[in-house]
């Protein structure tokens, strides 16, 4: 079986569960996501599930892309992956959901982080800066970066300005708090990375 889904983040907000406490939860519009073709290990070497999300009209994708939708006879979609999957495999043309999921179990969603340009290494690192008194020459500068003349030059990793953000991250292990089918909805408790209308890749963990 298909072991992950496409979403786009939708936000966040808070439910109560069965004992009264609050639980902070992500709103992920998870599908539907068409089976476009499988991978076969006979024929690709492992086996997996090619999965289309975001029906859009045909100019709106590459002409490369395009061509592939045409020999596979299917509509045009935004968004395509696939995903590893053993056993039996759900047959192409099938529209899987967030019924894929069971509430309270595990998931890894990944996502890319919100873009926030080229940033100090106060905003990107955290570092303390320098006084703020008219006295001091030394307010947001990183400092001494570098040694002597041995080995002189700048170690590899130094924290220093540069792009913050945009950035693909993982995170693992969060919990199905609720699966709504008929809105396409999958409530899981947390954050994820990136803004509304980010693209969310969400897999079983394990």
């Amino acid at each position: 079986m298909a072991l992950g889904l496409l979403a786009k983040k939708i936000g966040m907000t808070r439910v109560f569960d069965e004992n009264g406490r609050i639980r902070p939860v992500t709103i992920l519009k998870a599908g539907p996501c068409r089976v476009l073709r499988h991978r076969t290990v006979d024929v690709d070497g492992y086996s997996a599930v090619q999965l289309g999300f975001e029906v859009v009209r045909p100019d709106r994708i590459s002409k490369p892309m395009r061509g592939v939708f045409q020999s596979l006879g299917t509509d045009t979609y935004r968004h395509v992956a696939e995903f590893r999957a053993e056993g039996e495999l759900p047959e192409v043309g099938a529209e899987l959901g967030p019924d894929l999921f069971e509430k309270g179990a595990l998931v890894n969603v990944r996502a890319r982080t919100r873009g926030r340009g080229f940033a100090g290494v106060q905003k990107r690192h955290g570092f303390g800066g320098g006084r703020a008194s008219h006295g001091s020459n030394f307010h947001r500068a990183p400092g001494s970066i570098g040694t002597a003349s041995t080995p002189g030059h700048v170690k590899k990793g130094r924290k220093l300005p540069g792009q913050y953000g945009n950035k693909y991250r993982t995170i693992r292990n969060l919990v199905v708090v609720d699966v709504m089918p008929e809105e396409q909805l999958l409530l899981v408790e947390g954050g994820v990375p990136g803004a509304p209308n980010t693209l969310v890749r969400i897999e079983m963990a394990g």
